[in-house]
């Protein structure tokens, strides 16, 4: 891996020489195909990855699973929420990092693509080893899921606000 996918990736900012050699040991390299699933929403997971090479698509349900609506195909009715490169190396999967639940979203490979990949026990053993570094590291996570948080906050009084004008209407044309 080039030492340009570890400098501009958003998860290293700032850190220096020594200190990436310090991280490089602890991520593995994994290289998946277009059409490739890296990440299945619904599953369960503990692994962040860092694209590193190539482009992934980021997309989320918009309904819970299993509701049969007649004017909705469930199945179908998902969000692209973003087209990422390995422009700035982004990372994702963090929350499951963090806490091992089930994936938020499915990222799938728009081509051929290469990542660099932690799972929860490497990266708390590093945190534990390196704590100098790991506050960091910690300290980049919690700003990327506050700018998730806040853009998911704008998203929800945007639905919130389109609901409220559907049911006005609705309750205005039966006067």
């Amino acid at each position: 891996m080039s030492d340009d996918s570890w400098t501009r990736a958003e998860l290293f900012a700032g850190l220096s020489a020594e200190e990436l050699a310090a991280v490089r040991p602890w991520f593995d390299t994994v290289a998946l195909p277009a059409g490739r699933d890296v990440i299945v929403e619904g599953e369960p997971g503990d692994d962040m990855f860092i694209l590193v090479a190539g482009t992934v698509r980021v997309s989320k349900s918009m309904v819970l699973k299993g509701l049969d609506m007649p004017v909705l195909d469930a199945e179908r009715a998902g969000k692209t929420l973003a087209e990422l490169t390995d422009a700035q190396s982004p990372f994702f999967g963090e929350m499951a990092l963090l806490d091992r639940d089930i994936r938020s979203a499915r990222v799938a490979c728009l081509t051929d693509c290469r990542f660099l990949r932690i799972d929860r026990d490497r990266f708390f053993a590093f945190l534990a080893k390196r704590p100098d570094i790991g506050v960091r590291l910690v300290t980049a996570l919690a700003r990327r899921l506050a700018r998730v948080v806040r853009k998911n906050n704008v998203e929800l009084v945007k639905l919130t606000t389109a609901l409220a004008l559907v049911l006005s209407r609705r309750a205005a044309s039966r006067e």
